[in-house]
């Protein structure tokens, strides 16, 4: 079974990447290079989905998700 995520990479000022996955509540990861992260943040997923499918939970992944900027003014 494949299933498709959006992931978010964010650089750490001490070096790193933080991975967050969005839909997917509390999955993070981290690598010291952006290969590394990536590696991590796949096999975070995976057991993520794999949890998920244990306890006969839904897996809703981001196959039709798609990112946008919005830009705000705070006074």
């Amino acid at each position: 079974m494949s299933f498709t995520f959006q992931v978010h990479f964010r650089p750490e000022p001490g070096g790193g990447y933080t991975v967050l996955v969005p839909s997917l509540p509390g999955c993070v990861s981290f690598g010291e290079t952006l290969e590394e992260a990536k590696q991590m943040a796949t096999e975070a997923i995976a057991l993520y989905v794999e949890t998920l499918r244990e306890k006969n939970e839904q897996v809703v992944d981001d196959a039709n998700a798609f990112d946008a900027r919005v830009q705000i003014s705070v006074p």
